[in-house]
This record gives C-alpha cells, sequence and structure tokens, in this order.
C-alpha cells in the first residue's frame, strides 16, 4: 500500500481534501456528456430552519431518475461532525461522495489539531469542495448542499446555503434546496416565527416537506404505507440529534386532521 511522505518544509497541512487532489486520488471530471452513461439519480427537497436553541433540518427520501422514482428511502440529512450537520440536493452519486469527504475532514482536521473547525471554517471547507466539484457540475452532475450547525461560541444555530459554483451565503432564518425547494420556502416564510421552539419548528419543516411533495413530482411525501418518513434532525447545544419517526408520525397525523399548531 501507498502511503505518501513529505519533508518537514513541504507539510500539506491539515487540509484532507486538497492532499488527496495533490496525489491524483481526486475523481476526474467527466470529458464527455454524463446523460450518454444513462439516467442519473437526483435527490430533491431539502431544508434548514432556525429555531430558539439550534437549527432543524430535513430532507424528503424520494430520488428521481428522469421520470421514474429511483428510491423512495434515500437518506439527504447527514451529520458532518457531533455540532453540524449537511443536506445534499443534487446528483446522488457525487453528493454522497462529497458527504463522506466532508466528515472525513472534518475528523481529519480535529485529530491533526487537537480540536473541532469553527462553524464558520466548516462552512468555508465544504464551499471549497463544492467549488472543486464545478466541472462535473457543468456536464450535469451538480450538487447544491445546505449546511448547519450550533455556533459554541456564539451559542446560536446558524446555517448557509451554496450555488455550484461554490458561493456561501449564510441565512438569518432558513434556507432550502431542490427541485421543491421554492415551495418549501414559501410554506416556511409565511410560518416562521422568530424565537419559535423546536415542536412549532419541526411542524413547520414537515409542513413545507408535505407542500413541496404536492407540488413537485420529484419530492416525496411522508409515505404511511411504506412506513418511510423524511430524515429530519436539530442541531443545538447537545449537539445533532435525529428526530424518531414516531415524532414525526405524530406530527403529520396531526397536520392532516387540521390540529397542526402552525397558519
Amino acid at each position: 500500500m501507498y502511503i505518501p511522505t513529505f519533508v518537514p518544509g513541504d507539510d500539506p497541512g491539515p487540509d484532507f481534501a486538497a492532499l488527496l487532489r495533490r496525489e491524483g486520488l481526486s475523481p476526474a471530471a467527466p470529458q464527455s456528456p454524463v446523460t450518454a452513461a444513462g439516467p442519473i439519480t437526483h435527490g430533491t427537497t431539502v431544508v434548514a430552519i432556525r429555531y430558539a436553541d439550534g437549527v432543524v433540518m430535513a430532507g424528503d427520501r424520494r430520488a428521481t431518475s428522469g421520470n421514474f422514482i429511483s428510491h423512495r428511502s434515500i437518506e439527504k440529512v447527514f451529520a458532518a461532525d457531533r455540532w453540524s450537520g449537511v443536506a445534499i440536493a443534487g446528483a446522488a452519486g457525487p453528493a454522497m461522495e462529497m458527504v463522506k469527504l466532508f466528515q472525513l475532514q472534518l475528523e481529519h482536521y480535529e485529530k491533526l489539531e487537537g480540536g473541532s473547525l469553527s462553524l464558520e471554517g466548516k462552512a468555508n471547507q465544504l464551499s471549497q469542495m463544492v467549488r472543486s466539484h464545478l466541472p462535473a457540475a457543468m456536464q450535469g452532475l451538480a450538487v447544491v448542499p445546505l449546511f448547519a450547525g450550533y455556533d459554541q461560541r456564539r451559542e446560536i444555530g446558524r446555517l448557509f446555503q451554496y450555488d455550484i459554483t461554490g458561493g456561501r451565503y449564510e441565512e438569518n432564518d432558513y434556507a432550502t434546496s431542490g427541485s421543491g425547494g421554492l415551495h418549501a420556502a414559501t410554506v416556511v416564510k409565511l410560518g416562521f416565527t422568530e424565537g419559535a421552539h423546536r415542536d412549532q419548528t419541526l411542524e413547520l419543516a414537515l409542513r413545507a416537506l408535505v407542500t413541496a411533495a404536492d407540488e413537485d413530482s420529484a419530492t416525496g411525501g411522508p409515505d404511511p404505507r411504506r412506513n418511510i418518513w423524511p430524515v429530519v434532525a436539530t442541531i443545538d447545544a447537545a449537539g445533532f440529534t435525529r428526530v424518531e419517526d414516531s415524532e414525526l408520525a405524530r406530527i403529520y397525523q396531526a397536520l392532516m386532521g387540521g390540529e397542526g399548531s402552525g397558519s
């Protein structure tokens, strides 16, 4: 097995992704239209909403290949580390590869430096990874993630969205991405309340995904018959915590019964 070595003056530093590119281990960009190889699996709607104690991240479970439903239970919301999460929309394969590399990058930095990267630094690192993916994005493999986390220094939740060029934009209240993002954003905009509690925000996130699924064929809503529920997580002072399906089922039943507390 090949293990690269470096002299003291040639230390590559803590950037693991840059080290991979330097050693020629980064995947090459496609040289021809990727559509010629067949349909590409895409993930769709994801949402991040700030609340009083942190951030809620949510994503539907449907993945599509053209006009076909290729997967009904794909996961689009992941823990980046204990205090942050990333939600993916776009070409599913490259998106999941980016998430795994991002997780590894943060772990690599923490082991090397003896402490975790700041939330701002994590957001910048993901921005660089999205930017380096631009050649593949121009071939139709775009990945447009959301990033959110709990800033331990400020003791607040923060969230960021990106474009395919790696542009990073911090949002104050909420952010959405994916084909159903516009419909989800409308629901969140109308229902968002400054300083809302966890339960209110969970309901708002689920209502946004239900509405997006109703308007966008590529977005899948909750599926009680198959027991498939969105992936929803909270990120607060306790860290990244995935919400149990049983709680989501209870909120969904209240929404469908007209018992939701939101507008």
